[in-house]
C-alpha cells in the first residue's frame, strides 16, 4: 500500500473578486453612456435643420419658377442668390451637429467606419472639422450680406467682424495642427472607407497592427523625429 500515491488536492483558489476602488473605476468607465443623451440631441437637431433645409429648397424653387412664369425672369435678380444661400447655410449648420452627433458617439460609445473615414479620431480631430465647417458657414453669411448690399457701411463692419471671428478661428487651427490621434494613419482611413463604402460595415475593428503604428508615431512625436502634423491623418 506504501507504493499507491494519494493525488493532492490543491485547494482551488477562489476567483478574486474585485475591489472597492475596480468597482467602482467600472462604474465610473460606464458613465460614458450619458453621452447618448447628447448624441440623441444633437443629431435630433442636426435631422431636423436638414428637413427645414429641404422644405425651404421646395419652397424656394416653387416660388423662384412660379415667379418667372408670371413676372419674368428680371424679377429673381438679385433675391434668388440669397434665398439659395440661406438653404445652403441652414445645411452647413445641420452637418456642424451631424459631425458632433457621430463623433461624440464614436469617440465616447463605439468606434465608427464613417467617423475614421473623415478623419476624425480625437475630440481634436472633431474640433477641428467642426471649426472648418464654421468658417465655410462664415463665409455663406457673409455672401449673403454682400449679394444683398443693402448697406454699404453695415456690410463692412459686418465684414470686418466676420473676419476677425474667421482668423481666430483660422488661428485656433494652426495652432492646434498635429494633435489629433495617432490612430488616423492614411492606410485605416482607406480601409474605414471601403468597408463603410462598399462593405456596408459601420462600426470599426482596431488592430494590433494600428496601435502598434500609433505607439511608433506617438513615440517619434516625443522623441521630436517627425513633425507634429504627421501621423494626424
Amino acid at each position: 500500500m506504501g507504493g499507491v500515491t494519494r493525488p493532492s488536492s490543491a485547494p482551488r483558489s477562489p476567483n478574486p473578486e474585485p475591489s472597492k476602488r475596480e468597482w467602482f473605476s467600472e462604474i465610473i468607465g460606464r458613465t460614458r453612456f450619458v453621452v447618448l443623451i447628447a448624441v440623441i440631441a444633437v443629431l435630433l437637431v442636426s435631422f431636423s435643420l436638414f428637413l427645414q433645409g429641404t422644405l425651404l429648397a421646395l419652397h424656394t424653387i416653387w416660388d423662384s419658377w412660379r415667379d418667372t412664369f408670371t413676372q419674368g425672369i428680371a424679377s429673381q435678380q438679385g433675391r434668388l442668390a440669397v434665398e439659395f444661400l440661406e438653404i445652403v447655410s441652414t445645411m452647413l449648420k445641420a452637418v456642424v451637429f451631424y459631425l458632433i452627433g457621430v463623433g461624440l458617439y464614436s469617440l465616447f460609445i463605439t468606434p465608427l467606419n464613417l467617423t475614421s473615414a473623415l478623419g476624425v479620431e480625437s475630440l481634436a480631430d472633431l474640433e477641428q472639422k467642426v471649426v472648418s465647417v464654421i468658417i465655410v458657414i462664415l463665409g455663406v453669411t457673409f455672401l449673403e450680406h454682400f449679394v444683398r448690399w443693402d448697406k454699404p457701411l453695415d456690410t463692412l463692419y459686418f465684414a470686418g467682424a466676420l473676419a476677425l471671428a474667421g482668423g481666430a478661428l483660422v488661428f485656433f487651427q494652426r495652432v492646434h495642427r498635429g494633435s489629433g490621434g495617432d490612430l488616423g494613419q492614411p492606410q485605416s482611413k482607406v480601409r474605414a472607407r471601403q468597408e463603410l463604402f462598399e462593405n456596408h460595415t459601420e462600426q470599426r475593428h482596431i488592430d494590433d497592427h494600428e496601435v502598434e503604428i500609433a505607439e511608433q508615431a506617438t513615440q517619434a512625436k516625443q522623441e521630436g523625429k517627425v513633425d507634429a502634423q504627421e501621423g494626424s491623418g
